[in-house]
């Protein structure tokens, strides 16, 4: 349940325009809108209320999805699938507790991914992608590896485990998490020069409840853990936490 820009839509509609197979299946899946309450950057000093939309869709062989934005499923044999995809990075803006660093702008993560999912409830998957877009010195690749298991609990409540971890390399860490000097000297928070490595592990715990005929209830809950690098950088030992929260929950209409 994350933002989805201009860039996925157009990303979207080139794959669509090229794509008579995903035109000929039609659309499945659900799409849907809520609310999270989640930090407003990495660092986790600051949270936010927020309106955000739902995606959970597929044409054929692409997919675009809240948290792994839009994907093409290139190879699909046997449980496993892998391609390229397309993902929105959010930014931050560096006011309140974050005043005198820099801002970071809005990237789009352009990548590869494979995923192994040989039942219907359960998937192991990884990605790797390069933040494009940024301003100068932000960026750098970054990726995930994870899994996520589904299990149904009756009454046609559909309940969910995943557990993630994030990894990036030098540049995007220090786009975060790092302090140069003139930043130190506006900010006050000392120096610090991040390094490549995890950045965190992620575990949610997700339900969906029925609703009516094709409605739902969605709801997530999320805990995450800074480590290495990103845990020990000066801006999260003055500001932020090393241990951060996310809630959400939306409606959601599913195409049969």
């Amino acid at each position: 349940m994350y933002k989805v820009t201009s860039a996925v839509f157009a990303g979207l509609l080139g794959l669509w325009s090229f794509s008579s197979t995903v035109l000929a299946d039609g659309i499945t899946g659900e799409v849907g809108a809520g609310i999270s309450y989640q930090p407003q950057d990495p660092t986790g000093g600051r949270y936010e209320t927020q309106a955000i939309p739902y995606f959970d869709l597929d044409w054929g062989s692409v997919s675009l999805g809240s948290d792994d934005g839009l994907t093409w499923s290139a190879l699909n044999t046997n449980g496993i699938t892998a391609g390229p995809f397309i993902n929105y990075l959010p930014g931050r803006t560096a006011n309140g507790s974050l005043r005198g660093l820099r801002d970071v702008s809005d990237m789009a993560e352009v990548g590869g991914f494979i995923q192994y999912a040989p039942a219907e409830f359960w998937r192991v998957y990884a990605q790797v992608g390069q933040a494009v877009g940024g301003a100068h010195d932000q960026g750098g690749v970054l990726g995930k590896v994870g899994g996520e298991l589904g299990y149904p609990l009756g009454d046609g409540i559909i309940g969910s485990t995943g557990l993630m971890a994030h990894f990036a390399d030098t540049r995007q860490t220090q786009t975060f998490f790092g302090v140069n000097d003139k930043e130190s000297a506006a900010s006050g928070i000392r120096a610090y020069n991040a390094s490549a490595g995890f950045q965190n592990l992620t575990l949610t715990q997700s339900f969906e409840f029925p609703l009516a005929n094709h409605w739902s209830l969605l709801t997530s809950a999320s805990w995450t853990h800074l480590v290495g690098s990103a845990a020990n950088s000066t801006i999260v030992k003055e500001t932020g936490n090393v241990n951060q929260g996310q809630v959400q929950t939306a409606v959601s209409y599913k195409f049969d």
